[in-house]
């Protein structure tokens, strides 16, 4: 209504409120381009510990909950982000995860072959050391097999650490996987760790294994005071108990070792085979005949007096160790990763009928008319059965 005597103007407009409620938050966020780079070391009840990797604070560890405008995004350990918020440290301070930046690679499984929601275990790793106890418990190599095929869809390269050589004659399990091209490395109890060492310096390293075969043990013996804790094998059931109980990201000291401790493959403590570092996350690698003699465990027979003087430094590296698992879901991998990693084959199954499954009893799989490695060929219908096999 105009009032009398006055000029018309906004204040005689009458402005009612919104009938769907106050205005609505802006869409517009924060850049937060001031936010420090962290790597995720450990997830705990929602929240994460991270080392800040970037601005005053470098090297300092924080504790920080993810922001609300991640939605439903996953945080996993391994995980680069950025950190926004209080970044002292200390009990009483609390960091934002506002960013996760882009992942190189995803080392995931679902809890059976039928589940279709996926489970990432740790993101941006270099390798995946699969470990695996040769005696109590006993070893599953359809596990392995399993653990070998994530590996694979991750285009990880693989290493098979076998534990407990003092229980157990490693040489079954060698000749098993020395076709696949894998890396084996051989341990045991109070044994000298160098060797594996040697292949876990300068990377980070996801350990994966059932619950008992020695993934703390040996952690605790690569990193002095972790103080992990380490259980036993139940005696009626000759399983482990779980004793890690999310994944954690641990950093491996620089080490000086002597040099027939740091010599190539053909000397290294149980090393018996290395694949090639250029074909990362394939297993077509040719593998080096190497003999393991449980004789001469410590490699030392054919070195020279001037390499047993010598010395090597060993960059640090970081080592993630992981809860034992029971199980390993490959629902989210494709029949197609597993055979693209032996190329030899690949071509000769491209011309295979429609639908081929490449097993023995596929009729008309061309794998059977070529002349291919038996050895080569037994390891992809391996993996293959394993897609499908329980472990």
């Amino acid at each position: 209504m105009v009032r009398r005597g006055r000029d018309f103007d906004e204040d005689d407009i009458r402005v009612r409120a919104n009938p769907r409620g106050s205005r609505p938050r802006t869409k517009i966020r924060p850049t937060s381009e001031d936010a420090a780079d962290a790597m995720v070391l450990a997830v705990d009840r929602g929240r994460y510990t991270c080392l800040i990797s970037s601005g005053e604070r470098a090297g300092a560890e924080v504790t920080a909950m993810k922001a609300r405008e991640l939605g439903r995004k996953g945080v996993v350990v391994g995980d680069q982000v950025s950190l926004v918020g209080d970044l002292r440290g200390g009990p009483d301070a609390l960091a934002r995860v506002v960013r996760v930046q882009p992942r190189h690679h995803v080392l995931r499984r679902t809890a059976d072959d039928t589940d279709p929601v996926e489970r990432v275990i740790v993101a941006n790793a270099d390798q995946l050391v699969i470990v695996t106890a040769l005696a109590d418990p006993e070893p599953r190599p359809r596990m392995i097999d399993r653990c070998l095929v994530a590996a694979l869809e991750a285009h990880l390269p693989a290493v098979l650490c076998l534990t407990k050589a003092d229980l157990a004659d490693p040489t079954p399990l060698v000749e098993a996987y020395r076709p696949l091209g894998v890396e084996v490395v051989v341990t045991r109890q109070d044994g000298d760790l160098a060797p594996l060492r040697r292949v876990l310096a300068g990377k980070m390293s996801v350990l994966v294994g059932h619950s008992g075969v020695g993934k703390s043990t040996l952690v605790n013996a690569l990193i002095p005071g972790t103080d992990r804790v380490v259980g036993v094998v139940n005696d009626v059931t000759g399983r482990g108990r779980h004793t890690s109980t999310s994944a954690v990201a641990l950093r491996l000291p620089a080490m000086e070792v002597e040099a027939q401790l740091a010599a190539p493959v053909q000397a290294a403590v149980g090393t018996v085979g290395a694949a090639d570092a250029g074909d990362a996350g394939r297993l077509g690698a040719t593998v080096p005949e190497v003999d393991f003699d449980l004789d001469d465990p410590d490699g030392l027979a054919d070195l020279d007096e001037d390499a047993r003087d010598g010395a090597e430094e060993l960059p640090g590296g970081w080592v993630i160790d992981t809860p034992g698992i029971r199980s390993f879901g490959l629902a989210h991998v494709a029949p197609n990763a597993v055979v693209d990693a032996f190329p030899e084959l690949a071509a000769i199954t491209a011309e295979c009928p429609r639908g081929c499954t490449h097993m023995a009893d596929a009729p008309d799989c061309l794998l059977d008319e070529f002349p291919v490695d038996p050895a080569r060929l037994d390891s992809l219908r391996r993996l293959l059965t394993a897609l499908t096999a329980g472990d």
